[in-house]
């Protein structure tokens, strides 16, 4: 259905109104004006019967003289614009003034003839075929009833008293018209005004549903608009208040919801996405605002979360559990979802909260394989020193020989349980120095440390028939702890002098960067396979078990080193080859340590 402005419905109503009430009120204006007019009408032409009545009633019998009656009768009419006929008691017309009476008909039968004869006065509207038009008759009886001497009569045609009448009825409409006129200008007006307080209040309203919470409406009248209007005012002020503080409580949301390291994901009941966090968001490498009322299957693709959103949605209790994550990259996630209710209790959805336990998973990998591998490492020593100590408790003692070899057995191994220990103590004592930020670095040269490094493998180096060399600018400096550098090269070199043949070399260079320095200890020696090289950090990683325990390894020096270059914002790394020998480098940022690492 169309829907019309106020105004068009107020005005055409007005309008409608006052015409049908003025319509009314002329109708009955015009009907008793009708009849007053008929009824003085009326009285006229009595009154004009009884004039002639008054001349002439003594001379109505059948013996009158008829011509002057006729000449007086023809004179009158013409002077009032009547038409008056005298008639005798028998009903014979004496005098006429239209006609002669000589050729009229006997009037003794005529309505208002008869009405007179016995009621004195009569009147009757009719058609004259003497005239041949419709007549307004008033008839009067002269003499007594029971022995009139005749009857007078006076008539007007209908015709002019109707062309009278719709003069005056003309009039009449104009003046209604005009009232019409007049009064649908005042309804046009009085609409306007009702309905102007209404325009401003709807642009208010619009402006109010648009945010403009600061401009008022200002209406003075009528009451009941300006009680609206006030109101009005006083709901937009408490909108605004109620807008502000859901504001405040959305951003006070987003903030918690952003700054939180757990990623959060809310589903409705079709599981598309209401709202999703940043951290959410990277875990599963989509933009927040993009993946916000689309749906999950789109977001993830992982069946796993999308079954655990359908087992919230259906379930009662809150449920947890793991998931897998292949992409972008693997990652194993804690989930925890509960069912999203509205303010009614209704069931609108689920809430997912992921925590990211990879690299959790991962240390507690680690630490499980580092259990292993210590319990390992530490029962081969052990079991070989209990096994000699009770040999010798068995009457070994007795050979001093046997003695001898079986003590230096016992040595060996429990030097080698002391270094894997010393080794361990190490490990740990710089992976709590670097957790803490308690690793000191000083801006000192590089040379001196190499120098220390390679001064304290000469011995082994000479004891095996192993050239060691170094190379180092003696201008080149960085931000570093000295023991701390020089233990990961002597580890290094260590390790390379283990893996070298008599009559190969070891050399140590410093090579200066832009962005980084360069520590390169390389060596001649055996070489290593590519597939052992992603994992020859790792502690307790051997290429060689058993070759690697003869030469008195612990598995820890590589380790070791690792920590000790990350504690310096460092990184190393090997090239190697099987026959070919294998290049170990350090590097460190050519500026010193990135943010937070304490400087001296």
């Amino acid at each position: 259905m169309r829907r019309r402005r106020l105004l068009w419905q107020l005005f055409p109503s007005y309008l409608l109104i006052s015409a049908a009430v003025l319509a009314v009120a002329g109708w009955q204006a015009a009907r008793s004006l009708r009849t007053f007019y008929y009824e003085a009408l009326a009285e006229d032409l009595r009154s004009r019967v009884r004039l002639a009545e008054a001349l002439w009633g003594d001379r109505l019998a059948e013996g009158a003289e008829v011509e002057s009656l006729q000449a007086a009768c023809r004179e009158l009419g013409r002077a009032t614009g009547t038409r008056l006929t005298l008639v005798t008691a028998s009903g014979r017309v004496l005098a006429d003034s239209e006609d002669d009476p000589a050729r009229m008909d006997n009037h003794g039968g005529r309505p208002e003839i008869l009405e007179a004869a016995t009621e004195g006065l009569g009147q009757a509207t009719r058609f004259s075929t003497t005239v041949g038009a419709r007549m307004f008759y008033v008839a009067a009886r002269v003499g007594p009833e029971g022995a009139p001497r005749g009857y007078v009569r006076a008539g007007l045609p209908v015709a002019e008293v109707e062309a009278s009448l719709r003069r005056l009825f003309g009039g009449i409409a104009f003046g209604a018209a005009a009232a019409v006129v007049l009064v649908g200008g005042l309804s046009w007006l009085l609409a306007r005004r009702l309905t102007q307080p209404l325009r401003e209040i709807q642009a208010g309203a619009r402006r109010l549903a648009g945010g403009d919470f600061q401009s008022k409406l200002t209406i003075a009248a009528p009451l009941e608009l300006a009680d609206l209007a006030e109101t009005m005012n006083r709901m937009a002020g408490q909108l605004e208040e109620r807008l502000a503080a859901i504001e405040g409580q959305r951003r006070e949301a987003a903030a918690v919801l952003g700054s939180m390291a757990e990623g959060v994901i809310a589903v409705d009941r079709r599981q598309r996405v209401l709202t999703i966090n940043g951290a959410a968001a990277e875990l599963f490498g989509v933009a927040g605002v993009e993946a916000e009322g689309r749906a999950l299957q789109e977001v993830v693709l992982n069946a796993e979360l999308q079954d655990f959103a359908r087992r919230i949605i259906a379930g009662e209790a809150p449920i947890e559990g793991e998931i897998v994550l292949r992409a972008p990259e693997t990652r194993t996630l804690q989930v925890h979802g509960t069912a999203l209710q509205g303010a009614g209790g209704d069931r609108l959805g689920a809430v997912m909260v992921l925590n990211d336990v990879t690299r959790l998973r991962r240390l507690e990998s680690l630490r499980r394989e580092f259990v292993a591998n210590v319990s390992h490492e530490l029962k081969t020593p052990i079991t070989s020193i209990q096994g000699f100590v009770e040999t010798l408790l068995d009457g070994a003692l007795d050979q001093p020989a046997e003695a001898r070899r079986f003590m230096e057995i016992i040595a060996r191994q429990a030097g080698r349980l002391a270094a894997i220990i010393e080794d361990l103590l190490n490990l740990s004592r710089i992976e709590q120095d670097e957790e803490r930020r308690q690793i000191v670095l000083n801006r000192a040269p590089l040379a001196p440390v190499v120098v220390a490094a390679v001064q304290g493998c000469q011995d082994q180096a000479a004891a095996k028939g192993v050239k060691l060399s170094w190379t180092c600018p003696p201008d080149l400096t960085g931000r570093i702890n000295a023991p701390l550098l020089e233990q990961a090269l002597v580890n290094l070199i260590d390790n390379a002098l283990k893996y070298t043949g008599s009559g190969r070399a070891v050399e140590v260079q410093a090579h200066a960067g832009p962005s980084e320095h360069a520590l390169v200890v390389s060596d001649e020696g055996c070489g290593i396979t590519a597939e052992h090289l992603p994992q020859l950090f790792e502690r307790f990683y051997r290429v060689d078990p058993a070759r690697s325990r003869s030469l008195g390894g612990t598995g820890l020096g590589l380790a070791i080193v690792k920590h000790i270059v990350a504690a310096h914002g460092g990184r190393v790394s090997v090239v190697s080859a099987p026959g070919l020998g294998s290049r170990f480098t350090i590097h460190l940022p050519a500026e010193g340590p990135g943010p937070g690492r304490e400087l001296a």
